[in-house]
């Protein structure tokens, strides 16, 4: 499936933001991890999630949807059964690496696998902290899947890791609940915190020190709780970056979930110039939200830091993006992790910008760019990855001259109402060729 888009005469409309992607993944796992029934409401509808529904009930957790956006979730008690055959987390990594959490408890041995590009992604980073509980983990050549878990007794341990990650702090705490005494987990750098927030309502005997140590205490029982998810600024960061960029911009997101750990996107927007506005600030499922207007706007150049890194690791290529389209040089520092994406995401994002014309290279593991080149309209493959498909698009629509952006389908993994709605806030600037249009 591919995309062909036209330069926009305007970008503008309203939309209540789909379900976060991190926080429907914890929503589903830790409630079939608790004992009672959890409803998760405004679930992300993308393939990713999915991924993780369908393992959940091939360990024997009853999901069901009684009603149209409600997921009905019956917890296990921390008690799963062992799979009949492997469990596929297809493209979804978030998806592997938490489940290897939940499994590295559990009495019998499991194997995650999936597809071709999750298969190149690297699995030592959650093979370590399982293994220092107690749990058994071989991976494939490389440190990479098939990841086959034999799950044991587990005892509580210290574990410093040497990343910032929320998906290796996740199934690190997912393990430690079932482990014997206290568990304690620090990262070189403060990454997402939605797992934290959810355990924490849901019972978990959970602190963290002025070290920066997160600690927990087990076995640990949880009660199910009801989550009404809150929107996905990773998703959104799409759909205002096109509204900040194209003439005629005025985007309102409603619900849009607002974590500090994960408004890095918003701190480097306002200092490029960008003009948004958050309202109606409020508090959903723990998590803190508001809704967002984002207009029309001339952009600066910046820096991004290293420690700012974890909080915006998604929005990479889109913000590459706004920078192409800046007035002056900006250099995003400290992108080792995009290199371990669905695909090599710091070359790629490289890539993508030239494609369009800008000017911008990579030097180690930093991103240059010298905005203010007008983009040329191009054809760009995704190449599987569904955020810089995603970008290129955003890039289209300010560009001169018509784009096509192929490989789209992988877009569904994270956002599959994506090209619908830049189909109609920019008066069908965006024509999908191919399956599913």
């Amino acid at each position: 499936m591919e995309y062909r888009i036209r330069p926009a005469s305007k970008f503008r409309g309203r939309w209540r933001a789909a379900g976060d992607k991190s926080l429907t993944h914890r929503a589903f796992i830790l409630n079939a991890m608790a004992e009672g029934v959890g409803a998760v409401r405004n679930a992300n509808g993308g393939e990713d999630c999915a991924r993780t529904r369908d393992i959940l009930q091939a360990l024997g957790a009853r999901i069901e949807q009684p009603e149209k956006g409600v997921w009905r979730v019956e917890g296990r008690g921390g008690t799963f059964r062992a799979p009949e055959e492997v469990l596929d987390a297809g493209n979804s990594g978030t998806t592997m690496r938490l489940l290897a959490g939940l499994l590295a408890g559990q009495p019998f041995t499991a194997v995650l696998d999936g597809d071709d590009s999750l298969r190149n992604r690297p699995m030592e980073r959650i093979k370590a902290p399982l293994e220092a509980l107690g749990a058994a983990v071989e991976t494939g050549a490389g440190g990479r899947p098939p990841l086959t878990v034999r799950g044991a007794p587990l005892v509580g341990c210290r574990y410093v890791s040497p990343v910032a990650s929320a998906q290796v702090k996740s199934a690190f705490l997912l393990a430690a609940l079932g482990a014997e005494g206290e568990s304690a987990f620090r990262e070189p750098r403060r990454s997402r915190d939605h797992s934290e927030r959810m355990l924490d309502r849901m019972g978990a005997e959970l602190s963290e020190d002025e070290e920066g140590w997160i600690c927990l205490t087990g076995p640990c029982a949880l009660r199910a709780v009801d989550v009404n998810v809150p929107g996905d600024i990773s998703s959104a960061a799409f759909l205002i970056a096109a509204g900040i960029l194209v003439e005629k911009g005025n985007v309102l997101v409603k619900g849009l979930g607002v974590n500090p750990t994960r408004t890095g996107l918003l701190a480097v927007l306002e200092r490029m110039g960008g003009r948004f506005a958050l309202y109606h600030p409020r508090e959903e499922a723990g998590e803190p939200v508001a809704d967002l207007l984002a207009q029309y706007s001339r952009l600066q150049a910046t820096e991004i830091r290293p420690e700012e890194v974890p909080s915006l690791v998604d929005e990479i290529p889109v913000l590459a993006v706004l920078a192409a389209c800046a007035n002056g040089e900006s250099r995003f520092h400290g992108l080792a992790e995009l290199r371990v994406k669905e695909s090599d995401r710091l070359e790629r994002t490289a890539a993508l910008l030239t494609a369009y014309g800008a000017d911008a290279d990579v030097e180690g593991d930093t991103l240059r760019i010298r905005g203010g080149r007008p983009l040329r309209g191009t054809e760009f493959s995704s190449g599987g990855d569904h955020r810089l498909g995603m970008a290129a698009t955003v890039a289209a629509l300010v560009a001169q001259g018509e784009s096509r952006v192929t490989d789209t389908g992988c877009i569904a993994t994270s956002f599959p109402e994506f090209a619908s709605l830049v189909r109609r806030f920019s008066a069908g600037a965006l024509e999908t060729i191919g399956e599913g249009q």
